[in-house]
């Protein structure tokens, strides 16, 4: 477990695609390339999944502005978040900037673009969770999440077997992404952040940089010459 986190040269870029490749590196999107060209970087060139995920941060002083805002919904910690694209294999493609905790995914999703991006560019695939429920009739259905429950309270034994079917064919291919992010948390600085909340958009996709670039050249030293 490493504790360092240098700051990615020029070159470097968060996911395994080349300038040649021809991917924006747009300032928005920090050391990473943008959410279109991680998209279509999978191994297959279709599939993507993408998660939310967040870490640990010092509370703000009191009677600061907007203090609360760093509150997890999710686990009541204060905390930032961030969003993660991978392909089906796991490997990182993206990295966004930190967002406070108290940001809906999807609502991070629509403020990076996504919806734009997916709506207007190729037929890809990106697997969701129910976070991102609604932006699959704005895309297109480029993203997939698992569809509403019909029935709340007394669904007949039929819809639940379909239902769970559905959840778990759907989970086991998401589940790449969950260990995409735990190699990002693998770092001490993810794990939980110390230092100035200001300063943590740029370890995290530092952090990514340097894993995505790991990953990149382990498939390429993995592959027959």
């Amino acid at each position: 477990m490493s504790t360092a986190s240098p700051s990615p040269g020029p070159s470097q870029r968060c996911g395994p695609c080349s300038p040649s490749e021809g991917a924006p590196s747009a300032p928005e999107y920090g050391c990473g390339p943008s959410p279109k060209s991680s998209t279509t970087s999978g191994t297959d060139g279709k599939t993507g999944i993408i998660d939310g995920t967040e870490t640990r941060v010092r509370r703000p002083a009191a009677g600061r502005k907007d203090r609360d805002k760093f509150i997890s919904g999710k686990n009541k910690q204060n905390a930032v978040k961030t969003m993660v694209v991978t392909d089906g294999d796991g490997r990182v493609l993206f990295c966004s900037p930190t967002k406070p905790g108290s940001c809906a995914d999807i609502t991070h999703a629509r403020q990076l673009g996504l919806v734009t991006l997916l709506a207007d560019g190729p037929a890809v695939e990106i697997l969701a969770n129910a976070g991102y429920q609604g932006l699959g009739a704005q895309t297109g259905g480029r993203v997939i999440t698992l569809p509403h429950r019909k029935f709340k309270k007394n669904a007949p034994d039929w819809y639940e077997e379909m239902h769970e079917r559905q959840r778990k064919a759907h989970s086991s291919r998401r589940i790449r992404v969950e260990h995409g992010i735990a190699h990002l948390k693998n770092w001490r600085a993810l794990a939980r952040h110390l230092g100035r909340r200001e300063h943590i958009s740029d370890t995290v996709q530092a952090i990514a940089s340097l894993l995505s670039h790991q990953q990149t050249a382990d498939l390429a030293s993995a592959r027959p010459m």
